[in-house]
């Protein structure tokens, strides 16, 4: 239950249904046969960059001398005002490139799959349990195959779904990350709480 919990709230922060209309608007001069592999790659790197993330976080932590609550808020407030970005998305995308040029790691891998919010959940993971690396690395590895599967067969959603099919479940995600990034603030704020009176 607890990688199919951490699994679930990676899912919704990477966001990947959210991330498709970028990813073609970002794909959509280059070469459909070249599509594919342009993305399989960007994935890949994301994979990498987050592994890495998750098994150095708390060294990291250690390093900068920041506690779990510390985390814990920070993470809650990156969460809470991607969700709202979410609910209540801006006109016209949030980044692009040039067209015809083709992206490298900037922006697909990073910040769209590996993003803040995703690097602060996985730091909050392993600083909250550091003896289940084990299952965060899975959890983040099950996320990170659907958000892939999703993201590699954008054209086949985006055909079904259509554009308002996409923009409701993008708000049905940012609602349900909403609940997750308050329960992540007030774990902090209680902890915060705990260790002062204590």
């Amino acid at each position: 239950m607890e990688i199919l919990s951490a699994a679930t709230m990676l899912f919704l922060i990477m966001d990947p249904l959210g991330n498709l209309p970028i990813y073609m608007s970002v794909l959509k001069t280059i070469d459909p046969k070249r599509r594919r592999v342009v993305i399989i790659r960007e994935l890949v790197i994301a994979l990498v960059i987050l592994m890495v993330f998750l098994h150095s976080g708390q060294a990291l932590l250690d390093f900068l001398k920041i506690k779990q609550e510390t985390v814990s808020i920070a993470g809650g407030i990156i969460l809470f005002i991607i969700a709202i970005k979410m609910i209540f998305p801006r006109p016209g995308g949030i980044m692009g490139l040039p067209a015809g040029e083709e992206p490298f790691i900037v922006p697909l891998a990073v910040p769209m799959i590996a993003g803040p919010s995703t690097m602060a959940a996985l730091i909050l993971l392993a600083n909250q349990e550091p003896n289940k690396m084990t299952q965060w690395s899975v959890a983040l590895f099950a996320a990170w195959l659907i958000s892939a599967i999703i993201l590699t067969m954008s054209n086949t959603f985006h055909r079904v779904l259509g554009e308002k099919g996409l923009n409701a479940i993008e708000r049905l995600m940012g609602m349900i990350l909403v609940m997750i990034a308050i329960q992540m603030l007030l774990n902090g704020i209680g902890r915060y709480f705990q260790h002062q009176l204590s």
